[in-house]
């Protein structure tokens, strides 16, 4: 039995495993397994994205654990964009760099007090196409006014934290995985598993999350 992390993205993949540091159950990602999977993340919402990838995977690896994640940007000042399109804000070529300068340009001549915004992760955990349970995080922060540091990926560039005094892509990985919205998420995941629950999915657990599933026009 495996933990499939539903995503192709090492980045993300690096991180994950630093957070789920101990955990004795063998983790994989979608890169490692003999099937290719092409998911469309068109859903509604976060939550929505993250149980399409999950339910996807677990219909061919019903004895793994699958775990899926959506994640983004929301800026404030933008009434909550890029949102669901984080990953493609600046259209169909879309590259970690051009979503960051989209932003910017965006913001230009924003005061700091206006340009406040939070990352947020939305969590499944499927066995043999069972929804168990859903976890999320979230962290917020201010976009800067210019790409700073070269850790991590996406928005890290420009996500300024005032109590560190840094942007997110200045932190070692150690620091992030103490703080991110993602490190939150997981980091839930993690007592979840720890607690051994996860091997034994109540069906008090599965109606509650596909109760949730269902607000947000979710098939499960």
């Amino acid at each position: 039995m495996r933990l499939i992390i539903a995503t192709k993205n090492n980045g993300k993949l690096r991180e994950i495993k630093e957070i789920l540091k101990g955990i004795d159950i063998a983790i994989v990602s979608l890169n490692q397994l003999d099937k290719k999977f092409r998911i469309i993340e068109n859903g509604k919402s976060f939550l929505e994205n993250a149980l399409k990838k999950t339910m996807t995977v677990s219909k061919f690896f019903k004895d793994d654990y699958v775990v899926g994640d959506d994640s983004g940007l929301e800026v404030d000042c933008l009434q909550g964009a890029p949102g669901i399109f984080s990953k493609r804000y600046s259209g169909r070529n879309a590259t970690y760099l051009k979503n960051n300068l989209k932003i910017l340009r965006e913001l230009q001549g924003i005061e700091k007090s206006k340009r406040r915004a939070h990352f947020c992760c939305f969590l499944t955990l499927v066995k043999d196409s069972r929804l168990i349970r859903v976890f999320e995080g979230n962290l917020k922060g201010i976009i800067s006014e210019e790409i700073k540091g070269q850790e991590g990926f996406g928005y890290d560039p420009i996500f300024y934290l005032p109590k560190y005094k840094k942007t997110v892509a200045q932190l070692s990985l150690k620091e992030k995985n103490k703080i991110s919205h993602r490190a939150k998420a997981f980091g839930k995941l993690k007592k979840y598993l720890i607690s051994r629950e996860v091997f034994y999915p109540s069906k008090n657990n599965e109606a509650k999350y596909c109760n949730i599933a269902k607000k947000q026009h979710i098939a499960v």
